[in-house]
């Protein structure tokens, strides 16, 4: 009989063989397991290799059509008489086509060779100038640097052709076209390069370009180039393709661009070309014919830069020297029964040609930064030396000063708080306000006497215009709910914005400004009263020159908006018509004649700068105070039309601190009145410019 102790070593030795029978069951599995799995990759790898072969070979091979865009030759800009001041050149610019089959030492050794050719090909002048090795890799867009390492920017698509150098010399030409075989992967492409002519003729109208990448680059501000950002946009153009920037440029984009053309490559599952398919030509822009004479637009340049330098060597104490300061002027000639622009001065401008390679260094954009900007259009500040020192002072739009008094008194007669012939006794100051003790005085402190309507325009009377219209509309419209407001000021606007006067012009030019009808946040600052009366004589609302070109217009030809036109016709790029522009009325405003008649007489008289002119004129200066970093300047300011009957031409200038307008504004206006007279005619007879 066994001993419990002897009976539990055996049960013991029992489980313990039990659970290396388990164990072992559980190994066995595993490597099956495995075994299995290996097979089954075996076996695939097996299929793929012996079986489906053919099948992935076949796919591998499967090609693709991809179409590489051709930019077309832009049109050219014209004046009005056919003269070109923006044209494109054509020109030979050396390509490379990126092959992913060559091995990056075959490629580095092409980029040594082509440098190398580049150099000796130079003239000697030139010689500093010609591409490093390095460089014509980096243009290559291969990815990797001249040591084989990884570039610092990631490689474009592999079938988009890179500019290795534009605009090609003759023994370049010859040199590649008879050695191509020694630069595999590189061609000769046709190419334009925009020019501009060394006159700087309307610089800032007719615009500049760019790249496209650029035009698209999420870092610029909200803008009209949004145009470009649109869905679509970048399967049309390239990167580095030249496109309107502002300006005319961009305004007739498509127009100047014509139709790309493109080349068709078959590429691989890799995107590599495996050969060319298909080229079509591009198609050449259409050119544009302004209405632009290239004659009085230089003179009207050169009238505001003589102007200015008048100024400044004026002497201390002149009427002339009060316009000392000003760094900058504007100025519009518009047909009046057309609409046509005639002349767009924006001065100081600038040399265009720094924009034809489409790039701009930091120094050269800081050297233009206050004068690439079309002021005559847009807002614009003054060029100073101290960066900060623009604050100090106005920029290119200013209060309209007198310049808004016949708009006042035709607003006064329409409404019905004035008459033409009713008399007012000028005081030398008007007090106003319920304690009575804001003030308006006329210049100077003159008191002119008793007047009408036609003679307080005459006299340029701030007095009558601020009791007689300011004044009175406040209260024909607001009493007897006194202080009630808002009535009044909505009854002056609607009469501004009826005259182009705080809102677009029509032109349709890029980035133009409505302008600052300042008298809508005055009346809820001041009180409608206060505002009223000074808006009555030019002092709330800031406007371009170019709207005060199509405001005198309407002043000429009797409540007729024209919209401002540029382009007088658009042709293909040999010269046949496409498209000519009509006249377009944009609206018209009507008032009795005898409303005009005032308003004409009042603004007949004698002023600074036209002396002895072989034609009539009716003008109206004005002097618009404005106060500005803690300072007041005065700005010069004149709209003028001729001849007093049947208008031709209408002349707006605008000098930021010019001082008076008849002495700051007035002969330049002169001088684009005798400029016009001389080459197109007043009366439609040129008389013919003076020889050169």
């Amino acid at each position: 009989m066994k001993t419990p102790l002897t009976t539990g070593e055996t049960n013991d030795n029992l489980e313990q063989r039990k659970r290396r029978n388990q164990f072992s069951i559980r190994i066995n599995m595993f490597f099956f397991a495995t075994f299995l799995l290996f097979s089954t990759l075996l076996g695939k790898l097996a299929v793929l290799q012996f079986v489906q072969h053919e099948q992935l070979s076949a796919l591998e091979r499967i090609w693709q059509n991809k179409d590489v865009p051709i930019a077309p030759i832009r049109g050219n800009i014209y004046d009005a008489d056919g003269y070109p001041i923006a044209y494109s050149l054509s020109s030979q610019s050396l390509f490379y086509q990126l092959r992913l089959d060559k091995k990056p030492e075959e490629t580095i050794e092409l980029a040594k060779r082509l440098s190398a050719a580049f150099l000796m090909l130079a003239p000697e002048d030139k010689k500093a100038a010609s591409p490093s090795a390095e460089e014509v890799l980096l243009r290559m867009d291969t990815g990797f640097k001249l040591d084989g390492s990884a570039a610092d920017k990631s490689m474009g698509y592999s079938f988009s052709p890179r500019r290795l150098k534009a605009d090609l010399t003759q023994a370049e030409i010859a040199y590649f076209t008879e050695h191509r075989d020694e630069f595999d992967g590189v061609e000769i492409t046709e190419e334009s390069t925009r020019k501009y002519d060394d006159k700087t003729i309307a610089v800032q109208t007719i615009g500049y370009l760019r790249q496209f990448s650029t035009a698209i680059n999420p870092t610029l501000p909200k803008s009209f180039l949004d145009y470009y950002k649109a869905d679509g946009m970048k399967d049309i153009y390239q990167n580095d393709e030249l496109v309107g920037f502002d300006g005319l440029e961009f305004m007739y984009q498509e127009e100047l661009r014509g139709k790309a053309g493109k080349k068709t490559y078959r590429i691989n599952s890799k995107a590599q070309i495996m050969e060319q398919v298909e080229l079509a030509a591009p198609i050449k822009g259409n050119n544009l014919h302004l209405t632009i004479d290239k004659d009085v637009q230089l003179i009207t340049q050169q009238a505001i830069a003589d102007q200015l330098a008048a100024m400044k060597k004026a002497p201390a104490g002149s009427y002339a020297a009060r316009g000392a300061k000003a760094v900058a002027g504007y100025a519009v000639a518009m047909e009046v029964d057309t609409g046509k622009i005639i002349s767009v001065g924006s001065y100081p401008d600038y040399d265009p040609g720094i924009w034809e390679s489409g790039r701009i260094s930091t120094e050269n954009m800081a050297a233009i930064n206050y004068r690439y900007t079309n002021g005559a259009v847009r807002e614009r500040f003054g060029e100073f030396a101290d960066p900060l020192e623009f604050r100090k002072h106005p920029s290119s739009l200013v209060y309209l000063g007198s310049t808004m008094k016949p708009l006042s008194v035709l607003v006064g007669l329409n409404e019905g708080i004035i008459t033409a012939n009713e008399r007012y006794s000028d005081p030398v100051t008007f007090y106003f306000g319920r304690d009575r003790k804001s003030s308006v005085s006329n210049s100077d402190g003159s008191s002119f006497g008793i007047l009408t309507a036609a003679t307080a325009i005459q006299k340029s009377s701030n007095t009558y215009m601020a009791e007689m219209i300011g004044s009175r509309l406040y209260f024909s419209k607001n009493y007897p709910a006194y202080p009630q407001s808002g009535n009044a000021i909505e009854v002056w606007d609607s009469y501004m914005k009826k005259f182009g006067l705080g809102v677009l012009t029509g032109s349709g030019f890029p980035g133009e400004s409505e302008g600052l009808a300042d008298y809508i946040p005055a009346a809820k600052r001041d009180g409608p009263q206060p505002t009223l009366i000074y808006s009555s004589f030019g002092q709330q609302g800031k406007y371009t020159a170019l709207q005060l070109a199509q405001y005198t217009t309407m002043l000429a030809n009797h409540g007729k908006r024209y919209k401002p036109q540029f382009v007088d016709r658009i042709t293909t790029y040999d010269q046949e018509v496409v498209k000519t522009f009509q006249p377009e009325l944009l609206d018209e405003v009507k008032f009795p004649e005898a409303y005009w008649n005032v308003l004409k007489e009042g603004m007949q008289s004698n002023v600074q700068g036209f002396e002895g002119v072989n034609y009539t004129f009716v003008r109206k200066t004005g002097t618009s105070e404005q106060s500005i970093a803690g300072g007041k300047v005065d700005n010069a300011v004149l709209i003028a039309y001729a001849p007093a009957e049947k208008p031709k031409l209408a002349v707006a200038v605008v000098v930021p601190e010019g001082g008076f307008g008849s002495w700051g504004a007035a002969p330049i206006a002169r001088k684009i009145f005798d400029a016009y007279d001389a080459k197109i005619g007043l009366d439609g007879v040129p008389k013919g410019l003076p020889q050169q």
